[in-house]
């Protein structure tokens, strides 16, 4: 696999790709959010985890750390940053502002 599963419902937000790496298990692939900027600290890419995908099962999973899979998405219940869920809802008529929309967008 080094695609996207065709029913990844993002497309990665401004300055980012998704990177598709395999994983420990034998069908588990990790999706990567690689960010495009230089960083002082580093030569290296720097990203940070989405999730990961079993392409056997076709299904999504939220990340507990960069190697550990946790508990099974929707992945429409996802966003472009993280497969990880919210811990509360939002009101749809809420103003969000500043790191706020980022989270729920």
């Amino acid at each position: 696999m080094t695609e996207l599963p065709y029913d990844f419902p993002h497309q990665p937000p401004e300055g980012y790709s998704y990177e598709i790496e395999k994983a420990k298990g034998r069908n588990i692939y990790a999706i990567w959010l690689r960010h495009h900027r230089d960083y002082v600290y580093s030569d290296d890419a720097v990203r940070t985890i989405w999730g990961f995908y079993n392409v056997k099962k076709a299904e999504y999973f939220s990340p507990i750390s960069s190697t550990k899979v946790g508990a099974r998405v929707d992945p429409n219940d996802t966003r472009s940053y993280t497969a990880m869920p919210l811990l509360q809802t939002v009101h749809p008529d809420a103003t969000l502002n500043g790191l706020t929309a980022i989270l729920y967008s």
